[in-house]
């Protein structure tokens, strides 16, 4: 009797779809995350895979139910060619798996990135919700001062060396415009950026950030070189002095702000490469999986 009782539940249990029993909190919920500037695809890494630009994030997310893309672009470009290069990406990612709609998150450069797609290129009928990570939604004033230092005649020179020197490091055959993506950070292109790409109805839109407490040059080794500098560009453009290193913490507020992570007692705040846990260098200063399911949660609940 007992035997046959056994067989019976071990019937039922098979019975009843895995995903049902094992599904993580984000089961079914479709998830494009979008590098910024010098970025890349996370399925092939950098430097022979040593180099994650999500730092292993993309995986712990499929862990949790999720089916997660990380699309690549152009490492250095204007947000219209990144932008069309990402959708292309994710519009065939999202077929092949069975997605009807995404939730697109974007990382600084990519942050905007995801705003065009969804604003000026069609984008909205297949996104869920845009949520935006260290993204400068008023401008990077650290790309003004370094655009500025280059006169108008050396621009095409430094253009041209600079954006073949991206050609050899990422090899994937992309167009490179240096000088286009520096003038995509600028105060004033972002100004105008913002009036030519609003939020489409219908879509919620979230904001996350961070900013360093100050220049360490321990735990931010080169984000602390960076830092005084933004400061700087911050004060003056009227975006305060607290920073990740690149962006003003009030240029990344856009849409319903949902704040920044509880780094740990030890930290002196989050910066612009930790807060994606960039070659893993964000995990030893603050919770990034438990901050990165709890930015997809929030994103599937819609709150």
């Amino acid at each position: 009797m007992k035997k046959k009782i056994m067989i019976g539940v071990f019937a039922t249990l098979l019975s009843v779809p895995t995903s049902g029993l094992f599904a993580g909190p984000l089961d079914g919920q479709c998830i494009a995350l979008v590098h910024g500037i010098l970025g890349f695809d996370d399925t092939q890494g950098l430097a022979g895979g040593l180099v994650k630009y999500w730092g292993g994030l993309d995986g712990y997310l499929r862990s949790q139910g999720a089916k997660v893309t990380t699309p690549g672009s152009s490492a250095t470009n204007s947000i219209p060619t990144r932008a069309s290069q990402i959708q292309s990406a994710v519009s065939t990612w999202m077929t092949a798996n069975g997605c009807s709609k995404v939730h697109l998150m974007g990382h600084s450069q990519g942050g905007l990135v995801i705003r065009y797609m969804v604003s000026n290129l069609g984008f909205n009928g297949k996104t869920q919700t845009v949520t935006t990570i260290n993204s400068l939604h008023q401008g990077a004033p650290m790309a003004d001062i370094v655009l500025a230092a280059i006169p108008g005649w050396l621009q095409p020179f430094a253009n041209s060396a600079l954006s073949l020197l991206a050609k050899l490091v990422y090899r994937d055959g992309r167009p490179q415009d240096v000088i286009a993506m520096g003038k995509s950070l600028t105060v004033s292109y972002v100004k105008t950026f913002n009036t030519n790409s609003p939020n489409k109805s219908g879509i919620k839109y979230y904001s996350y950030g961070s900013e360093m407490a100050w220049a360490d040059l321990i735990q931010h080794p080169i984000m602390a070189l960076t830092h005084p500098i933004t400061w700087a560009g911050g004060l003056y453009y009227g975006l305060g002095g607290g920073n990740d290193g690149v962006v003003p913490l009030n240029s990344q507020k856009w849409g319903a702000w949902k704040g920044t992570p509880s780094s740990y007692w030890f930290a002196t705040g989050i910066d612009h490469l930790q807060a994606t846990n960039l070659a893993w260098s964000g995990q030893n200063y603050f919770d990034v999986q438990g901050y990165y399911l709890n930015i997809a949660k929030n994103a599937k609940a819609g709150l």
